[in-house]
């Protein structure tokens, strides 16, 4: 399957939260550390085995916090001949949640694309996982012209309809998740990737299909793997396995058959469903013991919130049915000794059970499986497909617990059927769900995306005077740049007396022949460059060079006439002379009154398999770009077409369509006569609000800054970037 270059494919994987290390995986410490992480780890490797593959980046955050190992730390983790861990920072350095990483999503992308200078080649693939990497992913792909798969393991939606479904009331689900921007993002991620990866069939037509950006051409199923080489038949004798004496001191006869549940302490893992199952079936209880392994704990009073509460409920469960000496519930396991513990469950002709109440993989099912284990799972998501594949166990309903009792005393009762199942589950595991067989598929779609205009893509750098700045000042042209004549004239100087290794960009939502208009009215010099068209195009130097990289970059899935067609005579929208018009920007004037919310338009649009970005500004315009097209972008696109860091790059801006410019790791102004819709930017990383209006602005942020000297931002380090990579 090589192509005709003999090229072989980097591959760029992204993962962003949790605790993602090569080695004692720390499944379970919390919500974020899970199945997800193991599989992204694996996956890299198994890639990076395949002979059509050069190199695998998995790209995650870097943690600097006494609370966790310091392996979280290392910029760079080799995790096999040519795959890395790359370890980027990402807002605060401590440890924390997903559902707080939100603000620091575009600081991440930006030091990803340090990390692809630094490699000096673009990926062939980006593959995102999870709804925050979605985020990333879009972005970066956006940027780098390069092709995004997505897979979302668990979606936003459906963890919203399953929280409704238990009581829980929305501006809760809210303020805990932040579900409607990981919603958005999941649509995003969707509305940009060229494939969308599903573990299984389930996935696709009940999950994916709830999503206005939802496509089945672009969606494919393809079985996750598991490095099935851990996980094999039982062997010796039980008392030999290492964890046998930590289980064995809970029960009164260890020699039982086994019940085993392993997951993190996680509401969504419905292990209180499962107490109650066993609890309320006493024939259940006389012939089997109940293990739960849910992570690791010292203390529960020191646990977070959600860990603590479900943890809390088992030992109150464990109480209320007096179940003591019948239920296992270590506090710690090394994940060495997950292998192990199948082999336990399997040595006792036990049963593994998962009643999640949703799950999308269910790799401890094949884990299981492998481990000549049969299964009771829940009939949600992943475990249907694995059923049907491996034939070696039960499905129930997870809400069910007299159901989940009754299928648990099923499996552990017929010694015939139980041998049935678990020759079946061993060898369905290895037929389907290997990494070998996963990678080949994998690749096989690759191959078809890329087809024969795959080549080795190195970042070059043009032509230009750019090349000799080592600063960038990129500021929006009405009201933020011009505005004040004094102000103006004040600003033009410090830039001229700062010498030639300081460059002005300007970024506007006029069109090249207005900009240059309003340049000339103010006598204003021509810039180094200007994006123009709210960042539809982008020009260099006196001579208006125009970046035909650019043009060609953001129409992808461009199709204007469709859209204006979709919006015709839509209430309160009315297009704006042909003047303001562009190939690659549709501009109306927007009664906001009269016309559908943002979303509502956007939702429209998506139905119809259109593609859009759409940027509200001034109270009064609505402009459509490319998905891949805004100030933002066009921002980054220059940062790693010319090689600068993004902390050498001021940006200012005083409205809607600057907000995704300002965002990031560049340094941000927002001029003192900025407009409403873009105050939701206070209290943002590396995003100076100025009292000064106009150009005046300007010049107090890059006081603020002392961006012309040595760059300096309050709060944070010296800025100066240094080269994180080692010689790998």
């Amino acid at each position: 399957m090589t192509n005709d270059q003999g090229d072989k494919l980097y591959i760029q994987l992204i993962s962003v939260h949790g605790l993602i290390r090569g080695h004692n995986l720390e499944l379970g410490r919390d919500a974020d550390t899970g199945g997800q992480v193991k599989y992204v780890v694996e996956l890299a490797r198994a890639l990076a085995e395949h002979p059509e593959v050069e190199r695998v980046d998995l790209l995650t955050r870097q943690v600097i916090d006494p609370k966790v190992d310091a392996d979280y730390a290392e910029p760079i983790e080799r995790i096999g001949n040519h795959a890395y861990i790359v370890r980027l920072p990402c807002g605060p350095r401590r440890y924390l949640r997903k559902e707080v990483l939100w603000p620091h999503l575009d600081s991440f992308a930006d030091q990803a694309l340090k990390h692809v200078r630094e490699v000096g080649r673009v990926p062939d693939i980006i593959h995102s996982h999870y709804a925050d990497a979605g985020y990333v992913g879009a972005r970066l792909a956006g940027l780098l012209g390069a092709p995004l798969i997505h897979t979302g393991h668990s979606l936003g939606r459906e963890k919203r309809r399953r929280l409704e479904d238990r009581g829980a009331k929305p501006h809760n689900i809210e303020k805990q998740y932040n579900i409607s921007q990981r919603i958005e993002a999941e649509e995003w991620a969707m509305d940009s990737a060229i494939l969308v990866i599903a573990s299984t069939t389930q996935e696709v037509e009940e999950q994916y299909s709830l999503y206005d950006n939802y496509h089945p051409k672009r969606m494919r199923v393809i079985p996750p793997g598991t490095d099935l080489s851990r996980f094999r038949p039982p062997r010796g004798r039980i008392t030999d396995i290492p964890i046998y004496k930590e289980i064995a001191r809970f029960l009164r006869q260890p020699r039982k058959p086994m019940i085993l549940a392993l997951s993190r302490a996680d509401e969504r893992k419905n292990i209180g469903t499962l107490i109650r199952a066993y609890g309320e079936n006493q024939h259940l209880q006389e012939l089997a013991n109940l293990v739960v392994v849910a992570g690791n704990r010292d203390d529960i009073a020191h646990m977070n919130a959600g860990p603590r509460k479900v943890l809390n409920d088992l030992l109150l469960q464990i109480d209320r049915y007096d179940l003591y000496g019948r239920v296992a519930y270590p506090k710690h396991h090394a994940s060495s000794d997950v292998p192990d513990l199948y082999q336990m469950a399997a040595h006792t002709r036990g049963v593994f059970v998962n009643p999640a109440l949703t799950e999308p993989f269910g790799l401890t099912l094949i884990e299981a499986a492998a481990s000549h284990l049969p299964v009771v799972a829940t009939e949600d998501g992943g475990p249907r497909d694995i059923q049907a594949h491996c034939k070696n166990g039960i499905l129930v309903d997870p809400l069910d617990a007299d159901g989940m009792g009754e299928a648990l005393l099923q499996a552990v009762s017929d010694g015939r059927r139980w041998r049935r199942w678990a020759d079946a589950g061993l060898k369905g595991a290895y037929r389907y769900y290997s990494w070998g067989s996963h990678v080949e598929s994998y690749l096989k779609e690759v191959h078809r995306l890329l087809g024969k205009r795959h080549r080795k893509r190195m970042i070059q750098t043009a032509k230009s005077r750019l090349p000799t700045i080592d600063r960038l000042v990129v500021c929006g042209l009405d009201d933020t740049l011009l505005g004040d004549r004094r102000g103006l004239n004040r600003l033009l100087e410090r830039l001229h007396e700062a010498g030639p290794h300081v460059g002005l960009g300007i970024a506007t939502g006029r069109s090249l022949h207005s900009a240059l208009q309003t340049l000339k009215a103010w006598s204003v010099p021509l810039p180094d460059l200007l994006i123009t068209s709210v960042g539809a195009e982008i020009y260099y130097g006196r001579q208006l060079v125009r970046d035909t990289g650019w043009d060609r970059h953001i129409d992808y899935r461009w199709e204007p006439e469709r859209l204006r067609k979709a919006l015709k005579g839509v209430p309160g929208l009315r297009l704006q002379p042909k003047t303001n018009q562009h190939p690659h920007k549709i501009s109306y004037y927007i009664n906001a009154d009269r016309a559908p919310k943002i979303r509502e338009l956007v939702r429209h649009m998506r139905s119809q398999d259109l593609h859009a970005k759409v940027v509200f500004s001034h109270g009064s315009n609505l402009d459509l770009l490319p998905i891949r097209a805004c100030k933002g972008q066009a921002v980054r696109y220059l940062g790693a077409k010319w090689g600068l860091w993004p902390e050498h790059m001021l940006v200012a801006g005083d409205s809607g369509n600057d907000l995704e410019m300002l965002r990031g790791n560049t340094l941000g102004v927002v001029v003192g006569n900025h407009h409403p819709e873009i105050r939701r930017l206070k209290g943002e990383p590396r995003i100076y609000f100025a009292e000064g209006r106009h150009a005046w602005g300007i010049l107090e942020g890059i006081d603020h800054y002392d961006f012309l000297g040595t760059i300096h931002i309050p709060g944070e380090a010296e800025t100066e970037p240094e080269n994180e990579l080692d010689e790998a």
